[in-house]
């Protein structure tokens, strides 16, 4: 199985000939969910859910199915009758001939004043787990973590602590799109081995772009 970093929170995974983007949002790239036989979105808020950009790849290939919660699966249902499917905590399901498990419920608390959105995290192939805005922990092992590193709702503290109560073998950044270089400087550093710890998780920062080989189960 492989991994492509797109812009911000967005991720490509291929595996026998079949392709899986999860959130193509509005800071990932114009065409970062075409030529998907399959899309999974966390939750609606604009980074993660662009609906041009779904409406673009599910228009480009027929076959093409959405997988999401049903804040966002209503806004485009309509338009794609028998293709989109509402998921929640604890379904599986398989998309594009990856195995894919949901967890979690909530987003992450931004402030007490503004509402949580429903949110859930995606592990895929018993290997890779998108926890999309919130920190939700999946109460079974993870070979390869996409760590929100940055974000309105959360500070590195938290990211810290999140690593070691996964304990993942590797972590890699999404999330990041509001970091300049600078940013990505720090945040290396404190996740890094000059860090506090992070459970022994070997974290990396992809360039968009970036593809790597990932493991399936673990």
């Amino acid at each position: 199985m492989e991994l492509t970093k797109k812009g911000h929170a967005c991720v490509r995974l291929t595996k026998d000939g079949g392709t899986l983007v999860i959130d193509p949002g509005a800071f990932s790239e114009p065409d970062a969910a075409i030529g998907a036989d399959a899309v999974l979105v966390t939750h609606e808020h604009p980074d993660h859910f662009d609906e041009g950009r779904l409406r673009a790849a599910l228009e480009a290939n027929p076959a093409a199915e959405l997988w999401t919660l049903a804040s966002v699966a209503e806004q485009v249902a309509a338009a794609f009758p028998g293709r989109v499917h509402t998921v929640g905590h604890g379904d599986t399901f398989t998309a594009a001939g990856f195995d894919v498990e949901v967890h979690g419920e909530l987003h992450a608390v931004i402030h007490p004043d503004i509402p949580r959105v429903t949110n859930v995290g995606y592990l895929v192939e018993g290997s890779v787990f998108h926890p999309g805005d919130a920190l939700t922990v999946p109460g079974r092992p993870v070979d390869t973590l996409l760590l929100p590193v940055h974000a309105p709702w959360n500070k590195v503290g938290e990211i810290v602590d999140y690593l070691r109560e996964v304990r993942p073998r590797q972590a890699y950044d999404v999330h990041d799109g509001l970091l300049g270089d600078f940013g990505h400087a720090v945040y290396g550093r404190l996740l890094g081995p000059g860090g506090p710890g992070v459970g022994g998780a070997e974290h990396t920062r992809l360039e968009p772009g970036s593809t790597v080989p990932v493991s399936a189960g673990r």
